[in-house]
């Protein structure tokens, strides 16, 4: 991209757009940019907050610090993306209207840590792995960095703009064992409507869980779980990961039912969205044989016994 070449030469080195102006104006996010890895790597100053924020620690005064340094960090960036080493892998991030990338950046230390260190205790060699909302590939690259090069992972993103990001982080990385898909996981074959806030990218979904995402529609293709997995040829699956917003039991529930339990994934971890379920979700997973192992804030884990 042309004029992000331009106000990055035109920067002296360790400053991005860090006059008094910038503090007090909202920030447009840059469009996204595949150009090379490196184009947009962090000056000295912002390079130094976030080594300092993702050093932060668990406590609710190193938390505070963290985000009050962010908040500094995402105005001198002034909507640029930043090219970082995050989880395993090199990511291309746009931390401004996807909370998912903000947490990834500046303290990925803070990214769904037990469900990482869980998810990690189930790999094992020819690990297949399905991560549906992948968002830019937190998950898919944790897994690609962790498993070794005869993993499977599969990537689901529905959103275009995401997509896109996904792809390229992807693509930033040595690991050949990631598949990006652009669908919408549901429990039909078919076009779906998806709701898309405007604040979080991560919190689209087939449902209107944000009063903010009433607006804006997106239409994308809809694929059952079943089907995907057959296109994949895979004969099992170790683990899944699900981040949509309130649509897990409508997947989960035709999956059960039509899958072969030879296909059901040893472990689940998804997020927990008790209140917006049609479905009782959890009876669904006790019913067919599943185990809660885990629970977070945000998110729930269960194991096939």
């Amino acid at each position: 991209m042309a004029g992000a070449a331009v106000l990055s030469g035109a920067l002296p080195s360790g400053w991005l757009l860090a006059g008094p102006a910038c503090y007090g104006a909202a920030m447009k996010p840059f469009p996204n940019d595949t150009g090379p890895f490196g184009a947009y790597a962090p000056g000295a100053l912002v390079a130094s907050i976030i080594s300092r924020t993702r050093r932060a620690s668990q406590n609710w005064a190193g938390r505070r610090g963290a985000f009050a340094l962010r908040k500094v960090a995402l105005r001198l960036l002034a909507g640029r993306p930043v090219d970082t080493e995050a989880l395993g892998a090199r990511m291309r991030l746009y931390p401004y209207n996807n909370v998912c990338e903000k947490r990834i950046l500046f303290t990925p230390q803070y990214f769904d840590e037990p469900e990482r260190a869980l998810l990690a205790t189930a790999i094992k060699p020819g690990f297949v792995f399905i991560d549906i909302g992948a968002n830019v590939g937190g998950y898919s690259l944790f897994v690609a960095a962790t498993a070794g090069h005869d993993a499977r992972i599969l990537a689901i993103e529905p959103q275009p703009e995401i997509f896109e990001r996904l792809v390229y982080n992807i693509r930033q990385n040595a690991f050949a064992s990631v598949k990006a898909l652009d669908c919408a996981v549901s429990d039909k074959d078919g076009e779906i409507t998806l709701f898309l806030p405007t604040h979080n990218r991560g919190e689209t979904s087939m449902r209107i869980v944000n009063s903010d995402a009433g607006g804006q529609r997106l239409k994308v293709a809809g694929r059952t779980l079943l089907g995907l997995v057959q296109d994949e040829g895979y004969s099992h699956i170790d683990a899944i990961k699900l981040d949509v917003e309130g649509a897990e039991d409508l997947i989960l529930e035709t999956f059960y039912r039509t899958a072969p339990r030879s296909l059901w994934p040893k472990l689940v971890l998804m997020e927990y969205s008790n209140g917006r379920w049609a479905l009782d979700l959890p009876r669904i997973m006790r019913t067919n044989g599943y185990r809660e192992t885990l629970r977070t804030k945000s998110n729930v884990a269960w194991v096939l016994d």
